[in-house]
């Protein structure tokens, strides 16, 4: 048997593939509400996609109450560095929206297209990355967190008791992870 050709879709994976089975347990309720939200996610990425654009370009919004403008304008005016990767090993890293360190003072901000409330511990998590990378003591530094969510801000100023256990958990998960790496290798 010669198989058609899909080499375009090589790669891909469709919204109802194999490799996502559990849409066969769907009615036609929970599958659109699945798609709706897979949709959204799509819409994120292209959202912060632009956000970083115009950041990098300098390039402000219109001065309004909504998330984006909000997000897009203030990063620009605290002169941020946008999808900033924050690395400790191979094992735990991640990328803040935008982040900058001055004058003694760490600023992170996120932001969040999707209406389900988002959580300060991740970008607690990046202050702790970026303590652990750059050698920063969390005591020796002023931090201010923010979430730019449904036309809201959300403000987060950690100390050091907030910091300190995520860095310490992060050295000691990494630890175990490396030796399991090690037995299995």
């Amino acid at each position: 048997m010669i198989f058609n050709n899909h080499s375009n879709f090589e790669g891909q994976h469709a919204f109802l593939g194999a490799s996502k089975f559990h849409w066969i347990n769907y009615d036609e309720t929970k599958v659109a509400e699945s798609y709706s939200k897979f949709l959204a996610t799509q819409r994120g990425t292209i959202l912060h996609d632009f956000a970083c654009q115009c950041i990098k370009l300098g390039q402000k919004l219109p001065k309004s109450q909504k998330t984006l403008n909000m997000y897009v304008n203030d990063a620009i005016s605290f002169r941020m560095i946008p999808e900033q990767v924050l690395f400790y090993s191979e094992n735990c890293f991640g990328t803040a929206d935008t982040i900058v360190f001055r004058n003694g003072t760490l600023r992170i901000h996120d932001l969040k297209t999707g209406v389900v409330p988002a959580h300060m511990e991740q970008l607690e998590i990046y202050a702790a990355l970026f303590c652990l990378e750059y050698k920063m003591k969390p005591a020796d530094i002023e931090m201010e967190l923010r979430i730019y969510q449904n036309n809201e801000v959300l403000y987060h100023n950690p100390t050091v008791e907030d910091i300190a256990p995520i860095m310490d958990k992060i050295i000691t998960f990494d630890k175990v992870i490396r030796r399991m790496k090690e037995q299995e290798g």
